[in-house]
């Protein structure tokens, strides 16, 4: 592509990835790595809800993933268990930038997961232990007596929780988005037959 240049330039979708977030680090005030996540429920309904991403696999070839993590059985997660896809923006006001991708998801529960897990603070892996992510809670304080009850059972160096861990969406597409003016936007496209085909990459209208 001609003018895939600046700052839609590279071979790598991945590595394109990391360069716009490692800029939006140095711009954005608060979660640069947010991203809103979307999935459907067993009846089909779409849901979408902001998480962070932990991630971006760049191993070479074009052939990445974006890694984030959840409790298995909050809805995320059994949406995400149910269907095998997912869908995510991360946008960035500050930049006038976005990524769009969409691709198939698998979980991540090894030893990455651990280490993830083993780098949190203390109260958030206590925390993880404590939340029984997306359930009905009868009141903050029920909360408070479950990390409570947590803490002084697993002390100061819990083990990763085996209904915790991480996901890893392989894309299929991928979109890079730049604000233009007059609302003439930049967008390429990078699309594959699945994880592991070449891409294709394909300037679209604003």
């Amino acid at each position: 592509m001609s003018d895939r240049n600046g700052l839609f330039a590279g071979d790598d979708p991945f590595l394109l990835a990391r360069d716009w977030l490692a800029e939006a680090e140095e711009a954005e005030v608060n979660d640069p790595n947010a991203i809103a996540l979307a999935t459907v429920d067993a009846e089909g309904l779409p849901n979408v809800r902001m998480v962070l991403l932990k991630e971006i696999e760049a191993p070479g070839g074009g052939d990445g993933a974006f890694v984030f993590y959840t409790n298995y059985q909050s809805a995320k997660g059994r949406e995400l268990d149910q269907s095998g896809k997912a869908a995510f923006v991360m946008h960035w006001k500050s930049l006038r930038r976005q990524i769009r991708v969409r691709g198939p998801v698998e979980r991540e529960e090894g030893p990455q997961a651990d280490a993830y897990y083993a780098s949190r603070s203390l109260k958030s892996r206590l925390g993880a232990w404590a939340s029984k992510q997306s359930q009905p809670l009868s009141g903050r304080s029920a909360l408070m007596a479950e990390v409570a009850r947590v803490t002084a059972q697993k002390g100061t160096n819990p083990q990763r929780p085996p209904f915790w861990g991480g996901f890893r969406i392989r894309p299929v597409e991928i979109e890079f988005w730049a604000d233009g003016p007059f609302r003439l936007h930049d967008r390429f496209q990078w699309r594959r037959a699945g994880p592991g085909s070449p891409w294709q990459v394909t300037r679209l209208n604003p």
